[in-house]
């Protein structure tokens, strides 16, 4: 479906054009940033988006497990937008997480937005998880091979056909990998801004994500 194959540190990976991290190999699935509750937690400060961000985004994580069938997933950090978020949890969304861990294994990485997420929803609440070559946090840090990250919510503005078109992307150098943010009602950070190019050596490939296929662009 538009997966784009790549390697980092050694670990054959596939960009999903749904924005999600898969490692065929272990079939473990990795998402971040998905912010659930966000529209609720901006109508509290009085800033009203629509209140669908939460079931939107589970539902679009669902369509991927379903069709990949993951032994594992890697929920990494800022999955809920506050500490109260998963007490607004929309309850059908909820259901739907439930589902999905139902007999595989869920990791929930701490985020800043969600210093202890998840505790209703089971799985294992960690700090980063180590799988093989590959290190699995929520905020990335300079030069760290295997690194595996989000935090950043990466995006790529190119021209292409006379237009210019903003995407969310993932980036990589080969040895490290930022993961695009998966939530309904995220922004996005510039791939070319200096934070986060400031993470990765040279040259820098973004793969950037369409709505049946990853495309790879050098940067």
């Amino acid at each position: 479906m538009g997966s784009f194959p790549f390697r980092v540190n050694g670990a054959d990976l596939e960009a999903h054009p749904a924005g999600v991290l898969w490692w065929p190999a272990r079939r473990v699935l990795a998402v971040a940033d998905m912010h659930l509750e966000k529209g609720s937690s901006y109508a509290h400060a009085g800033v009203f988006l629509p209140p669908y961000d939460s079931i939107a985004t589970v539902k679009r994580l669902q369509d991927v497990v379903e069709a990949l069938s993951p032994v594992r997933i890697i929920a990494m950090g800022d999955s809920f937008h506050d500490t109260d978020a998963e007490a607004r949890l929309d309850p059908d969304a909820a259901a739907l997480l439930l589902a999905q861990a139902k007999g595989r294994e869920w990791i929930w990485l701490r985020g800043n937005h969600d210093p202890t997420p998840s505790a209703g929803l089971g799985g294992e609440v960690v700090s980063q998880w180590v799988e093989g070559p590959l290190v699995f946090r929520h905020e990335p840090t300079a030069q760290s091979p295997g690194e595996v990250a989000g935090h950043l919510h990466p995006k790529l503005r190119v021209n292409a056909r006379g237009r210019s078109i903003a995407a969310r992307c993932f980036l990589t150098d080969g040895r490290q990998l930022i993961l695009p943010a998966f939530g309904e009602l995220t922004g996005g950070l510039s791939a070319r801004d200096r934070d986060v190019r400031r993470v990765f050596g040279k040259p820098l490939l973004a793969l950037l994500v369409g709505p049946t296929k990853v495309h790879p662009v050098s940067i």
